[in-house]
Protein backbone atom coordinates (compact mmCIF):
# COMPACT_ATOMS: atom_id res chain seq x y z
CA UNK A 1 0.00 0.00 0.00
CA UNK A 2 1.45 3.30 -1.02
CA UNK A 3 1.59 6.26 1.62
CA UNK A 4 1.14 9.37 1.24
CA UNK A 5 4.52 10.68 2.05
CA UNK A 6 6.72 7.82 0.11
CA UNK A 7 10.29 8.95 -0.55
CA UNK A 8 9.92 12.42 0.46
CA UNK A 9 11.90 13.83 2.98
CA UNK A 10 10.33 16.31 5.55
CA UNK A 11 12.30 18.61 8.41
CA UNK A 12 10.68 19.00 11.65
CA UNK A 13 12.22 21.25 14.06
CA UNK A 14 11.57 21.17 17.72
CA UNK A 15 10.80 17.45 16.88
CA UNK A 16 12.46 16.13 20.04
CA UNK A 17 9.24 16.56 22.05
CA UNK A 18 5.53 17.90 21.95
CA UNK A 19 3.89 18.57 19.14
CA UNK A 20 6.81 18.25 17.32
CA UNK A 21 7.51 14.49 17.98
CA UNK A 22 4.18 13.74 16.76
CA UNK A 23 4.35 15.45 13.82
CA UNK A 24 7.92 13.39 13.30
CA UNK A 25 6.42 10.26 13.88
CA UNK A 26 3.20 10.54 12.31
CA UNK A 27 5.13 11.78 9.12
CA UNK A 28 7.27 8.19 9.10
CA UNK A 29 4.61 6.20 9.84
CA UNK A 30 2.91 7.76 6.37
CA UNK A 31 6.12 6.69 4.89
CA UNK A 32 8.71 9.91 5.04
CA UNK A 33 11.88 10.93 5.52
CA UNK A 34 12.50 12.38 8.79
CA UNK A 35 14.96 14.76 10.04
CA UNK A 36 14.57 15.96 13.65
CA UNK A 37 15.96 19.12 13.89
CA UNK A 38 16.25 19.87 17.59
CA UNK A 39 18.81 21.09 20.20
CA UNK A 40 18.14 18.35 22.40
CA UNK A 41 20.43 15.31 21.11
CA UNK A 42 19.11 12.77 23.43
CA UNK A 43 15.50 13.22 23.46
CA UNK A 44 16.25 14.08 18.85
CA UNK A 45 17.73 10.82 18.61
CA UNK A 46 15.55 8.97 20.72
CA UNK A 47 12.45 10.14 18.06
CA UNK A 48 14.83 9.24 15.49
CA UNK A 49 15.19 5.80 16.74
CA UNK A 50 11.79 4.96 17.83
CA UNK A 51 10.59 6.33 13.52
CA UNK A 52 13.55 3.78 12.40
CA UNK A 53 11.94 1.05 14.44
CA UNK A 54 8.40 1.87 13.70
CA UNK A 55 9.30 0.65 9.97
CA UNK A 56 10.28 4.57 8.73
CA UNK A 57 13.31 6.71 7.37
CA UNK A 58 14.79 9.60 10.26
CA UNK A 59 18.24 10.73 11.31
CA UNK A 60 18.70 13.32 13.69
CA UNK A 61 20.35 16.81 13.27
CA UNK A 62 21.40 18.58 15.96
CA UNK A 63 19.70 22.01 15.42
CA UNK A 64 19.73 25.72 16.42
CA UNK A 65 16.73 27.71 14.42
CA UNK A 66 17.76 31.05 15.49
CA UNK A 67 21.65 30.66 13.69
CA UNK A 68 21.45 30.70 10.03
CA UNK A 69 24.56 28.29 9.59
CA UNK A 70 23.23 25.78 11.93
CA UNK A 71 19.79 26.10 10.04
CA UNK A 72 22.36 25.95 6.93
CA UNK A 73 23.98 22.91 8.25
CA UNK A 74 20.08 21.15 8.49
CA UNK A 75 19.27 21.69 4.97
CA UNK A 76 22.59 20.48 3.62
CA UNK A 77 22.47 17.48 5.69
CA UNK A 78 18.78 16.14 4.88
CA UNK A 79 20.26 16.37 1.57
CA UNK A 80 23.19 14.46 1.85
CA UNK A 81 21.46 11.62 3.32
CA UNK A 82 18.08 11.37 1.49
CA UNK A 83 18.90 13.35 -1.68
CA UNK A 84 16.11 16.32 -1.45
CA UNK A 85 13.83 18.37 0.77
CA UNK A 86 10.59 18.53 -0.19
CA UNK A 87 8.67 19.78 3.68
CA UNK A 88 9.28 22.11 6.54
CA UNK A 89 7.41 22.16 9.66
CA UNK A 90 8.66 25.21 11.94
CA UNK A 91 7.86 23.97 15.10
CA UNK A 92 10.62 24.87 17.54
CA UNK A 93 10.33 27.39 19.74
CA UNK A 94 11.28 28.61 23.44
CA UNK A 95 7.99 27.83 25.75
CA UNK A 96 8.65 25.50 28.29
CA UNK A 97 10.81 27.54 29.68
CA UNK A 98 9.40 30.75 29.35
CA UNK A 99 9.75 33.38 31.61
CA UNK A 100 6.63 35.26 31.91
CA UNK A 101 6.85 38.86 32.02
CA UNK A 102 5.16 42.63 30.24
CA UNK A 103 5.76 43.58 26.77
CA UNK A 104 6.96 46.64 28.69
CA UNK A 105 8.96 45.41 31.16
CA UNK A 106 11.03 42.07 29.77
CA UNK A 107 14.43 42.14 29.59
CA UNK A 108 15.73 43.21 26.49
CA UNK A 109 18.56 40.14 25.53
CA UNK A 110 15.82 38.21 26.64
CA UNK A 111 13.32 39.24 24.23
CA UNK A 112 15.29 39.47 21.85
CA UNK A 113 16.48 36.01 22.05
CA UNK A 114 13.18 34.86 22.28
CA UNK A 115 11.76 36.29 19.07
CA UNK A 116 15.10 35.07 17.43
CA UNK A 117 13.38 31.83 17.90
CA UNK A 118 10.19 32.28 18.20
CA UNK A 119 9.61 34.15 15.30
CA UNK A 120 12.57 34.95 13.11
CA UNK A 121 13.49 30.78 13.32
CA UNK A 122 10.88 29.86 11.12
CA UNK A 123 12.42 32.37 8.53
CA UNK A 124 15.73 31.60 9.35
CA UNK A 125 14.54 27.99 8.89
CA UNK A 126 12.61 28.64 5.78
CA UNK A 127 15.87 30.31 4.13
CA UNK A 128 17.95 27.68 4.48
CA UNK A 129 15.49 25.25 2.88
CA UNK A 130 13.61 27.02 -0.04
CA UNK A 131 16.48 26.62 -2.64
CA UNK A 132 16.74 22.87 -1.85
CA UNK A 133 12.79 22.80 -2.32
CA UNK A 134 12.57 24.88 -6.08
CA UNK A 135 15.13 22.21 -7.00
CA UNK A 136 13.46 19.16 -5.72
CA UNK A 137 10.16 20.71 -7.71
CA UNK A 138 8.30 22.55 -5.06
CA UNK A 139 7.24 21.60 -1.87
CA UNK A 140 5.46 22.80 1.76
CA UNK A 141 6.26 24.64 4.54
CA UNK A 142 4.39 24.28 7.71
CA UNK A 143 4.45 27.56 10.73
CA UNK A 144 3.39 26.31 14.31
CA UNK A 145 1.01 29.70 15.17
CA UNK A 146 -1.03 29.61 18.49
CA UNK A 147 -4.26 30.80 19.22
CA UNK A 148 -2.37 32.89 21.35
CA UNK A 149 -1.99 35.46 18.42
CA UNK A 150 -5.44 36.20 18.56
CA UNK A 151 -5.53 36.84 22.56
CA UNK A 152 -3.76 38.92 25.12
CA UNK A 153 -0.46 36.94 25.58
CA UNK A 154 2.72 39.33 25.99
CA UNK A 155 5.50 38.45 23.91
CA UNK A 156 4.63 34.66 23.43
CA UNK A 157 1.16 36.20 21.56
CA UNK A 158 3.36 38.40 19.51
CA UNK A 159 5.77 36.15 18.04
CA UNK A 160 2.72 34.38 16.70
CA UNK A 161 1.21 37.19 15.29
CA UNK A 162 4.55 37.66 13.69
CA UNK A 163 4.30 33.96 12.17
CA UNK A 164 0.86 34.75 10.90
CA UNK A 165 2.47 37.57 9.35
CA UNK A 166 5.20 35.36 7.87
CA UNK A 167 3.48 33.07 6.69
CA UNK A 168 1.46 34.96 4.29
CA UNK A 169 4.27 36.99 3.12
CA UNK A 170 6.21 34.08 2.55
CA UNK A 171 3.18 32.45 0.31
CA UNK A 172 3.42 35.12 -2.14
CA UNK A 173 7.48 35.09 -2.25
CA UNK A 174 7.42 31.10 -3.23
CA UNK A 175 4.62 30.46 -4.28
CA UNK A 176 5.80 30.82 -8.08
CA UNK A 177 8.30 28.23 -6.95
CA UNK A 178 5.80 25.37 -6.24
CA UNK A 179 6.53 25.69 -2.43
CA UNK A 180 3.17 26.81 -0.08
CA UNK A 181 3.35 28.34 2.95
CA UNK A 182 0.69 27.80 5.60
CA UNK A 183 0.42 27.78 9.68
CA UNK A 184 -1.40 26.05 12.11
CA UNK A 185 -2.57 27.38 15.41
CA UNK A 186 -2.85 24.67 18.11
CA UNK A 187 -5.03 25.98 21.30
CA UNK A 188 -4.49 24.85 24.82
CA UNK A 189 -2.54 21.68 24.49
CA UNK A 190 -1.93 19.02 26.65
CA UNK A 191 2.19 19.04 26.73
CA UNK A 192 4.35 19.03 29.35
CA UNK A 193 5.49 22.27 28.01
CA UNK A 194 2.17 23.59 28.73
CA UNK A 195 1.57 21.59 31.90
CA UNK A 196 4.56 23.70 33.39
CA UNK A 197 3.92 27.15 32.37
CA UNK A 198 -0.44 26.45 32.69
CA UNK A 199 -0.48 24.22 36.04
CA UNK A 200 -3.83 24.03 37.33
CA UNK A 201 -4.87 26.83 35.50
CA UNK A 202 -4.83 24.85 32.25
CA UNK A 203 -8.07 23.12 33.59
CA UNK A 204 -9.80 26.66 33.33
CA UNK A 205 -8.83 27.00 29.69
CA UNK A 206 -11.21 24.41 29.19
CA UNK A 207 -14.26 26.08 30.04
CA UNK A 208 -14.03 28.28 27.08
CA UNK A 209 -13.40 26.31 24.66
CA UNK A 210 -16.60 24.71 22.52
CA UNK A 211 -15.26 21.23 22.90
CA UNK A 212 -14.69 20.74 26.65
CA UNK A 213 -11.72 19.41 26.70
CA UNK A 214 -7.80 20.01 26.64
CA UNK A 215 -6.10 19.24 22.81
CA UNK A 216 -3.45 17.01 22.90
CA UNK A 217 -0.27 16.75 20.15
CA UNK A 218 -2.20 14.14 17.68
CA UNK A 219 -5.23 16.29 17.70
CA UNK A 220 -2.82 18.57 15.61
CA UNK A 221 -1.43 15.68 13.55
CA UNK A 222 -4.36 15.89 10.91
CA UNK A 223 -4.04 18.94 10.06
CA UNK A 224 -0.22 19.10 9.34
CA UNK A 225 0.15 16.34 7.67
CA UNK A 226 -3.14 17.67 5.05
CA UNK A 227 -1.07 21.15 4.61
CA UNK A 228 1.68 18.97 3.89
CA UNK A 229 0.55 16.76 1.39
CA UNK A 230 -1.06 16.91 -2.06
CA UNK A 231 -4.52 17.52 -0.40
CA UNK A 232 -4.00 20.77 0.10
CA UNK A 233 -2.40 21.59 -3.49
CA UNK A 234 -4.06 24.97 -3.69
CA UNK A 235 -3.98 25.79 0.09
CA UNK A 236 -1.48 28.71 0.55
CA UNK A 237 -0.99 31.63 3.09
CA UNK A 238 -3.56 30.13 5.79
CA UNK A 239 -3.45 29.62 9.25
CA UNK A 240 -6.04 26.85 10.16
CA UNK A 241 -6.62 27.10 14.14
CA UNK A 242 -6.95 23.60 15.63
CA UNK A 243 -8.24 24.61 19.20
CA UNK A 244 -11.09 23.05 20.35
CA UNK A 245 -13.16 26.63 19.17
CA UNK A 246 -11.12 28.52 21.31
CA UNK A 247 -11.11 31.98 19.11
CA UNK A 248 -13.55 33.44 16.49
CA UNK A 249 -12.41 35.13 13.63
Amino acid sequence: MDKRFGDRTVIVTGAAQGIGEAYAKALGMEGANVVVADLNEDSGNQVAKQIEADGGRAIFVRTDVSDAASAQACAEAAVAEFGAIHGLVNNAAIYGEMAFDLLITVDWDYYKKFMSVNFDGALVMTRAVFSHMQAAGGGAIVNQSSTAAWLYSGFYGLAKVGVNGLTQQLAHELGGMGIRVNAIAPGPTDTAATRTQAGDAAKDLVKGLALKRMGQPEDMVGACLYLLSGESAWVTGQVLAVDGGQVFR
